[in-house]
């Protein structure tokens, strides 16, 4: 056997092994995509098999009678304002780590790394006892506050981009007379687009997937996002699975349109970082 059958055959096995991974992990997507259109009875008969009448009342129930829009709308808000400051706030520490080297930004450094391996939940009544004495709690912008603590994740990951920038360009912009925030806005944030649209799409699908800081900050049902629809529709419709899933093939159109919109800029921004600095 040659060489270039050898890798033909090789080449066939992982593209059948990619395939079955896709698939096995396709098939609970599938099982709640085609019981959205059946009802109980028809689910508990096949709930593996396509239904006999395809019907879309399961989702005009959900659309008509439960706060679905409210909920979407105060997803947008809370997660563009979240991720847009915690990029922000990111992006300028890393500048600020870069191009001051000092002892002072090392030790801002090694803290900003302890403080994001300590876990979320330990930080849960603290947080919660700050965000009740400002008046924040039960509050969109309660919520946009605590996601800005994602900066920390977006600060990691934009620092080691930044650092294989050329610092060439900075110091002629320098000489030239340009201040620190103007270097930041017309030549490096330009050039460390690639990660800061990774980071984006990072931030926006773990803001918009959150479930637990929505579910302990927020008790108003005119403040819920989706995430907390979908967990009130599982309690309230424990029996009715077709609605519940309903409800969740919702919540989850627009985070999967987003990411295969946004796949191609994920996988630029990766490898464009993988072979900086």
């Amino acid at each position: 056997m040659t060489l270039k059958t050898r890798e033909r055959i090789g080449s066939v096995m992982r593209s059948v092994l990619v395939i079955a991974i896709a698939l096995i992990c396709a098939l609970p997507l599938y099982v709640i995509v085609i019981n959205t259109f059946k009802n109980n009875g028809e689910m508990s008969m096949d709930p593996v098999g396509l239904p006999t009448h395809w019907s879309f009342e399961n989702y005009q129930y959900a659309l008509q009678n439960l706060p679905i829009a409210n909920a979407f709308k105060n997803t947008i808000i809370v997660t563009v304002f979240g991720v847009g400051i915690q990029v922000f706030i990111g992006a300028l520490a890393a500048y600020g780590m870069v191009l001051k080297k000092s002892r002072f930004t090392s030790v801002i450094g090694v803290l900003l790394m302890i403080s994001f391996l300590i876990p979320g939940q330990t930080l849960l009544i603290p947080q919660y006892r700050l965000e009740a004495q400002f008046g924040l709690v039960d509050s969109l912008l309660g919520l946009i506050v605590l996601y800005t603590g994602g900066a920390t994740f977006c600060y990691f990951l934009i620092v080691q981009y930044m650092r294989g920038l050329p610092y060439e360009m900075i110091e002629a912009a320098r000489i030239d007379g340009a201040g620190p925030f103007r270097i930041f806005w017309t030549i490096v944030l330009p050039l460390i687009r690639p990660i800061l649209v990774t980071v984006t799409v990072f931030q926006i699908m773990w803001t918009w997937n959150d479930f637990m800081t929505p579910n302990v900050y927020i008790s108003s049902t005119s403040k819920q996002t989706i995430v907390l629809q979908v967990f009130n529709a599982m309690s309230q419709f424990t029996t009715n699975w077709p609605l519940f899933m309903s409800i969740t093939t919702i919540a989850l159109i627009p985070v999967f349109l987003f990411f295969i919109f946004c796949q191609k800029w994920i996988v630029a921004g990766l490898v464009a970082g993988s072979v900086k600095g």
